[in-house]
């Protein structure tokens, strides 16, 4: 039996109706950031305002899992459930006071690459840890190849192939998961 962070997101979800607590606590850290980004970053809820569609949204999850049609599509569903929280949060606040309401085009972008955002990160983490840490140094923490050479004692050139290698794997990784995705490619 393997273990629930590690199960893609059907079978995560098949384990979590027949109550397994393990796969319950990986549901929830797996898609707890992007909720949360979703609040902050797509909505710009206050933090207070975040922590309550947060709250609400795993809370929904947790009693209507058995009305998810396609296990598969928890992603989506969840997405959708914060979108329409987060709405209800905003406009419960417009009442109170009013506020600017952001562009809607902008907001669709922000969660676009948000949505993008959490797919590198999956695939990113179904890499090698080496390949992992090479590309967290060069594109999250932007150290040069200068400075990933040094701290690995390794010569500039095999910083510049395995970035090069590494994002080979992700960029399969990335286009395994589209093709996968894609319901015309069944």
């Amino acid at each position: 039996m393997s273990q629930p962070a590690l199960l893609g997101d059907a079978e995560l979800v098949r384990r979590c109706r027949a109550g397994e607590p393990e796969a319950w606590n990986a549901l929830v850290e797996r898609f707890s950031r992007y909720v949360y980004a979703i609040c902050t970053q797509g909505f710009r809820l206050s933090e207070a305002d975040a922590e309550d569609v947060y709250q609400e949204v795993f809370t929904r999850v947790y009693t209507r899992l058995d009305t998810l049609r396609d296990d598969a599509a928890i992603r989506p569903w969840i997405a959708q459930l914060t979108r329409r929280l987060c709405i209800d949060s905003r406009a419960a606040r417009a009442r109170e006071q009013p506020a600017a309401e952001p562009i809607e085009r902008e907001r669709e972008q922000v969660l676009s690459d948000l949505d993008e955002a959490f797919v590198v990160r999956e695939a990113l983490a179904e890499l090698p840890e080496h390949c992992q840490e090479m590309l967290d140094r060069f594109f999250a923490r932007d150290e040069s190849y200068r400075t990933i050479s040094s701290e690995l004692d390794l010569p500039l050139g095999t910083i510049a192939s395995r970035i090069a290698r590494c994002l080979g794997k992700l960029r399969e990784k990335l286009e395994g998961r589209s093709e996968a995705s894609d319901p015309s490619s069944v």
